[in-house]
């Protein structure tokens, strides 16, 4: 490989309501030619058709790679396969939980697991609301990990017009945390002006 040349990531979609963020991570990754493994669980791939125009295979297809959510088999459930490391969006609270306690009976929570004991970077964008107890006790024991758990929030700094600028912003915050830096949407540059006015 190519030192230049961005690692490998693995890519996790559950079953948890904003499956359009993991479709749009994979269009800017492959943009960016960043290697991708995709692990799509099966309320992932069921939210999926409820929420977007996509089917499961035309989101497959964006990945270089992609496994059955069973799959134990697979290249990523093994530490020397080699990743920059993983990123669940949007994670589902179950999943968390099962990551957080090392429960590997499916592909996305077994690859999570490796990504941890190898020590490399992982991403969980949990989506849930409102969080009790138990959510934020997993969160808290994760994050002593290292593990980075950015919720897609949205920002409105930067004046999002659609639901596509919400997303694409979240998924720009997202790369920024794999070091994967793009000027695709708007950043925050220190200027603040009254009424949301369009510098000119």
């Amino acid at each position: 490989m190519n030192p230049s040349t961005p690692q490998p990531l693995i890519v996790g979609i559950t079953g948890a309501s904003g499956t359009i963020y993991g479709v749009r991570l994979l269009e800017r990754l492959r943009a960016l030619e960043v290697e991708t493994h995709l692990v799509i669980s099966r309320w992932g791939a069921r939210t999926l058709v409820h929420e977007t125009r996509y089917t499961v295979e035309q989101v497959q297809a964006l990945a270089t790679y992609h496994y059955a959510s069973t799959d134990q088999g697979a290249a990523i459930s093994s530490g020397s396969f080699l990743t920059a490391g993983m990123i669940v969006l949007p994670c589902s609270v179950k999943t968390l939980g099962a990551i957080a306690h090392g429960i590997g009976d499916g592909l996305i929570p077994r690859a999570a697991d490796v990504v941890l004991k190898e020590g490399r970077r992982l991403v969980l964008g949990v989506r849930e609301a409102p969080l009790h107890a138990i959510h934020l006790e997993n969160m808290l024991r994760l994050a002593r990990m290292g593990v980075v758990i950015s919720p897609p929030v949205p920002a409105f700094y930067n004046h999002p017009a659609t639901v596509d600028d919400i997303v694409d912003h979240t998924v720009t915050r997202l790369l920024d945390v794999f070091g994967l830096h793009t000027s695709d949407t708007p950043r925050w540059d220190g200027v603040m002006e009254a009424g949301g006015r369009t510098r000119e």
